[in-house]
């Protein structure tokens, strides 16, 4: 037969105890350390915004290894021969500057690509946004719209076009000429004036008394006088003689 020692049921109340109270501690760790419930993640903006602030950052370090880098080239320069040791110093902490440069110049296009697909991304989103809101707009606008009440409508407006026209015409017609009259009969009534006309003009030109001859001048009983023949020129009848002589 065991017998237990009273110290030792002590310590095992406490142990239980202890194993009691741990599930309250764990999940107060658990709030600290953030596996409690979740918190909302940041909007596209505002990882936007925190990608560019950490790219300044980035920049400005590049130009910091930069100003650094040539610092630690002149001190090799300076030193070349005389210290050797101290340019050797100089050019490996200019190696170890040139490898943080080319990571940051990493990092910085990582992040760069990075906020251009989350800009990217969110202008598809909006783009996707409003063309919902579009179409919704354009559903809402047909909604009480139907291909055969577009017909009937067609069909009234071209009814009432046809009726205003015949108004028109009704308001446009002259009052007091009626379609009834005769067209040929005008044009017969019309001819038997002309006849009229002509024979009345006919009747004047033979009851016209005759107008008297137009008397002519008398012709003139006197000569007119004859023109003198010209003369002969003097030169020819001179050179006459002169034949005549000499013969």
């Amino acid at each position: 037969m065991i017998l237990a020692v009273p110290g030792t049921r002590r310590k095992c109340g406490a142990r239980r105890g202890a194993e009691a109270e741990r599930p309250g501690a764990m999940s107060g760790l658990s709030r600290l350390f953030g596996r409690g419930k979740k918190e909302k993640g940041p909007t596209p903006e505002e990882a936007i915004q925190k990608l560019k602030e950490t790219e300044k950052i980035l920049i400005k370090k590049q130009e910091f290894l930069e100003q650094k880098i040539q610092q630690e080239l002149q001190t090799a320069k300076k030193h070349g021969t005389k210290n050797k040791r101290a340019a050797l110093q100089a050019l490996k902490r200019k190696k170890r500057l040139e490898q943080q440069l080319a990571q940051t110049d990493g990092t910085l296009s990582t992040l760069e690509f990075q906020r251009e697909a989350i800009e990217n991304a969110t202008t598809n989103a909006e783009v996707l946004r409003t063309m919902e809101l579009a179409a919704q707009g354009m559903k809402k606008a047909y909604q009480d719209m139907d291909i055969d009440k577009v017909d009937e409508l067609m069909a009234d407006i071209t009814e009432q076009q046809e009726l205003a026209q015949q108004i028109s015409d009704a308001i446009s017609r002259p009052v007091g000429f009626g379609d009834d009259v005769d067209e040929d009969e005008l044009l017969e009534e019309l001819e038997e004036l002309e006849e009229e006309e002509l024979a009345q003009e006919l009747l004047n030109v033979g009851n016209k008394e005759e107008e008297p001859p137009v008397k002519l001048p008398n012709v003139p009983s006197t000569h007119l006088p004859v023109e003198p023949a010209p003369k002969a020129d003097e030169e020819e009848e001179a050179l006459k003689e002169l034949a005549d002589w000499v013969s």
